[in-house]
């Protein structure tokens, strides 16, 4: 049998409150701050670990839809769970390119760079309010209530979904104007 949290509503709501705003602060108050510290490595690594990790995240998305659709649960678990795990490991390397690298400028004109600001601008946006929605759906699955986590995952997927694409593609489009 699978592990299953027990339920409790209010501790489970108030925890992902607190670790959704505490994410969005931090990305937020730390895109502001640059380290000058010479790491002895291009510091735009960071960017391409992040592009790597959300381009395996997506298609690991598509292999959950795929393996619940096919009601295999158990595999469904463990890639949901591992896409969870990278996408904690992608904080933690955005963090640090910001910290490092600090803003990097687009250089492009005309249509690409509105094509570009469009993808930006939808990308964080969706990036900055999917957490709560992922952490719930998972929540609703811990405790095994699997007909609310369908209905929060028709949600949350899509968007979940268009974060992990759309970062690589923000990455692939502003990489060349890293200095």
């Amino acid at each position: 049998m699978a592990f299953q949290l027990t339920k409790n509503d209010r501790l489970a709501r108030t925890l992902i409150l607190i670790v959704s705003v505490v994410v969005f602060a931090a990305v937020v108050l730390l895109g502001k701050v640059k380290l000058d510290v010479e790491l002895g490595f291009d510091e735009h690594i960071f960017a391409k670990i992040n592009a790597v990790i959300n381009s395996v995240v997506a298609v690991l998305l598509v292999a959950g839809i795929i393996t619940a659709k096919n009601k295999q649960y158990s595999t469904h678990r463990r890639i949901m769970l591992t896409a969870m795990l990278l996408s904690l490991l992608f904080l933690v390397s955005y963090i640090c390119h910001h910290l490092f690298a600090g803003e990097a400028k687009f250089g492009g004109e005309g249509p690409i760079r509105t094509v570009y600001f469009t993808i930006l601008v939808t990308h964080i946006i969706l990036a900055a309010i999917i957490l709560p929605f992922i952490l719930f759906t998972t929540y609703r699955a811990l405790i095994g209530e699997n007909e609310r986590h369908r209905k929060l995952a028709k949600i949350t997927w899509p968007i979940w979904f268009y974060v992990a694409v759309t970062g690589p593609v923000v990455y692939w489009m502003i990489s060349p104007y890293y200095g």
